[in-house]
């Protein structure tokens, strides 16, 4: 028989081998065999990777991969278009995609159904969850749309940003120049100023601004997109007596906007394309002989039918910009800069347009009418004279 210590000694022995053997070989992962991209036992919920892909000016594609410590069960995409608004629009959309413990999805933004102008910014995020009952939201990623067609150049001035990409720096300095001496002007005889940054993106002619905009008019020579505070107009180098003057238009529609959003409505539109024109200067020509024309005969258009759109047709529609125009000029000279500004305030809290004349000047739409006609050497208006014509919306110069 053996002795006690004799049979230890060889258990020890044992032992020793086993853990010896143990230790041989090649490593491997201790557990159950699991399949190729299986996450190992105790990984997290995590985004691999987030990247937007931007096809200028039709789309924009979100793409994403994600690793889950189970199947992923869900993601979504969160996404906020930066612009004025009374309250943050959060938009959410579910990729489709196999779940997997390991996953890519995309999502793409047609903007042929609902387009974005020449950089505009989009706040997105992901939302991730797994069968393991994680949950993962990403920080919040802003993206800008971007015209990457061509080489953007870039001057800055205070509240305004200007993009361009043919011509000198001293035809974008002009450009600025011509902007900034415009919106003094109207801060100098309305009150009126930039309450927030704005960017101007300045194409090489009106074709090529037509090739950033989806389904834009033929016509088109610039537009102002008041909400995300941008403007784009085609001006070419030969073109800076209009171009200046456009690039006053439009920023003066940024200036109004800004100064008198509310949730309840605009103001008429005599007052915000009278501005736009006023910024511009002194009345050109054209619009100066229309103008004089139609009150020769007095056929000009009563304040009340320009309170909307202005009419559909092109002579119309520049005697209604004139009439605009003077209007605005009537109210300055005669009231002044403080009632200008103030009637642009009232009209922020979201008055009426006969409430707000009333409670700065002390007369409504009517009164003014009767007032500028007779500035203008007119009596009061009369039964038959032009009203309301048949409209349509003219956003773009």
């Amino acid at each position: 028989m053996m002795g006690k210590r004799a049979i230890a000694g060889i258990i020890i022995g044992l032992i020793a081998i086993g853990l010896l053997g143990a230790g041989c070989g090649p490593s491997r992962e201790e557990g159950p065999a699991v399949e190729p991209g299986t996450p190992k036992p105790g990984a997290q919920l995590q985004v691999l990777s987030s990247a937007v892909e931007v096809e200028f000016p039709t789309a924009l594609t979100f793409h994403v991969e994600a690793q889950g410590g189970g199947d992923i069960t869900e993601i979504r995409l969160r996404y906020e278009v930066k612009k004025i608004g009374h309250a943050a629009v959060i938009s959410e959309v579910s990729p489709e995609f196999t779940s997997a413990s390991q996953v890519k999805t995309s999502w793409k933004w047609d903007m042929r159904k609902s387009s974005l102008p020449p950089g505009a910014e989009v706040e997105y995020s992901w939302l991730v969850k797994d069968s393991a009952g994680s949950r993962l939201e990403t920080e919040p990623t802003i993206i800008s749309f971007d015209d990457d067609r061509y080489r953007w150049q870039t001057l800055k001035a205070e509240k305004l940003s200007l993009f361009w990409y043919r011509g000198d720096e001293a035809f974008a300095q002009e450009l600025m120049d011509g902007a900034l001496t415009a919106l003094d002007k109207l801060a100098q005889d309305t009150g009126a100023q930039l309450q927030k940054p704005v960017k101007m993106y300045i194409y090489a002619d009106s074709s090529d601004l037509r090739g950033a905009l989806v389904f834009p008019r033929e016509w088109t020579g610039g537009q102002a997109f008041v909400e995300h505070g941008i403007v784009v107009i085609g001006i070419g180098p030969d073109e800076m007596s209009w171009g200046r003057r456009a690039v006053a238009h439009e920023l003066a529609h940024l200036v109004t906007y800004q100064i008198t959003f509310n949730p309840y409505g605009a103001p008429p539109t005599w007052l915000e394309e009278g501005l736009a024109m006023y910024a511009e200067g002194g009345l050109e020509p054209r619009y100066g002989s229309l103008l004089q024309e139609a009150a020769s005969k007095d056929e000009l258009f009563s304040v009340q039918s320009l309170g909307s759109s202005f009419p559909a047709h092109a002579e119309k529609a520049l005697l209604a910009y004139a009439q605009s125009y003077s209007l605005v000029d009537f109210l300055i000279a005669n009231h002044g800069r403080d009632k200008m500004l103030q009637l642009l305030e009232v009209f922020q809290r979201g008055s009426s347009y006969d409430g707000a004349l009333l409670e700065i000047y002390g007369f409504d739409t009517g009164g003014l009418d009767d007032r500028w006609r007779d500035s203008l050497g007119l009596g009061p208006r009369s039964a038959g004279l032009p009203a309301a014509e048949p409209v349509v919306a003219l956003i773009s110069i």
